[in-house]
């Protein structure tokens, strides 16, 4: 094998294939990416048996071959070469590197041991990068840390006629976006239970890419989602197990809310927040014209702030937690937002607010994307 290609094409083609390379592969070889050259064409791919990465990049091929090679290392030598082409050469057990006045030799690990990277041909819909992107910043972060419920690690992605909505949950928050669906396969619902880490990644790389054409393969034998944009290819392992039914949770109406300039409000939570214990809560009276922030701490440190809102409907009191209002406030990626308030059994008791966007205080919301937060576990 023997290729020369550009070398800013071939370092940003590394980094794609090793981005989603595992911290503590379970065998060497999964540490791995494999080079393979012909034709024109160089792909770069990466896989561990659960995510799959792949890239094509024209490359002038002297001698067509495949090569599999330490993925972080090439990666960082990738990412320091001078500017010049890059030459790359399997020489019997080495792979040669050379940039410029810069060589290196690397081992080459076991080509013939290495699994077969999954191609997936068919497409089943495409959504605006961008607006993917979008979404998944939205709604990424409230997927649960904990890897006690897998099941809620994962972003649920359903397909449903013309729309794509995804839905995270962690049990304190669940926040969904819907967004444009272009269905290009047999029109069917679909859905998927996809690694958070994997969703969040995908929609980082591929929100230049005009589309992002996805494919969700349930046949049996294999159950995988894979993204696609521009030349570069994403393919993950579904995540096993039903997603709780968190859609019902969101109640159909809300007749009291406030409307709050999100910027605004997100700084004063910040300086209120400041002397509370972690993990400890924010008080927030709502009152027409103004909603009073309350924060208690340790060593008897206390922090009051107002923020102008226009409220609709009854006062209310609820605490929360700052860093989860945090995250729905600056989710809405809107000027303002509104914070819904829903009602329990309970008159002493405050339900769960919906935090939504809006472009004004007057407009009505924007309801593609939802936020549901409160303090106590909503699933049980």
């Amino acid at each position: 094998m023997r290729f020369t290609v550009n070398r800013d094409v071939f370092s940003d083609a590394v980094s794609f294939a090793v981005k989603l390379l595992p911290q503590r592969p379970t065998q060497p070889l999964l540490s791995g990416v494999l080079l393979h050259a012909e034709g024109s064409e160089l792909t770069i791919s990466s896989f561990d048996y659960e995510v799959s990465a792949r890239t094509g990049v024209v490359a002038e091929v002297n001698d067509p071959g495949r090569a599999l090679v330490s993925g972080r290392l090439l990666g960082e030598i990738a990412h320091r070469l001078p500017h010049a082409d890059v030459q790359v050469s399997l020489l019997e057990s080495r792979v040669e590197v050379r940039c410029g006045s810069a060589s290196f030799s690397l081992p080459a690990m076991p080509v013939e041991e290495y699994p077969q990277v999954p191609v997936v041909e068919e497409v089943s819909g495409a959504v605006p990068a961008q607006d993917f992107a979008d979404a998944v910043a939205q709604v990424s972060l409230a997927a649960s840390k904990d890897d006690v419920t897998p099941v809620i690690t994962g972003v649920q992605f359903e397909v449903s006629e013309n729309s794509l909505t995804l839905t995270a949950t962690d049990r304190y928050r669940v926040a969904t976006r819907g967004l444009d669906w272009e269905d290009r396969g047999a029109g069917e619902n679909l859905t998927a239970l996809v690694p958070s880490k994997i969703v969040t990644e995908v929609g980082k790389t591929f929100a230049n890419d005009g589309e992002v054409r996805v494919t969700i393969v349930k046949d049996g034998e294999r159950e995988l989602i894979a993204f696609t944009g521009g030349n570069k290819t994403v393919t993950s392992l579904l995540i096993k197990g039903n997603y709780p039914p968190v859609g019902r949770l969101f109640p159909e109406n809300v007749d009291n809310y406030a409307v709050v300039s999100t910027a605004e409000l997100v700084e004063a939570v910040g300086r209120v927040g400041l002397v509370l214990e972690r993990e400890a809560a924010l008080r927030f009276s709502f009152a027409e014209g103004a909603v009073m922030l309350e924060a208690a701490g340790t060593e008897s440190a206390q922090a009051v702030e107002s923020v102008d809102v226009h409220l609709v409907g009854d006062e209310m009191v609820v605490s929360l937690k700052p860093q989860f209002l945090l995250d729905g406030l600056r989710s809405t990626h809107s000027e303002f937002a509104r914070i819904a308030f829903t009602r329990t059994d309970n008159p002493g008791k405050p339900g769960p607010v919906l935090i939504t966007s809006q472009r004004s205080k007057d407009e009505a919301d924007d309801a593609s994307f939802r936020y549901l937060l409160q303090p106590n576990l909503l699933l049980r």
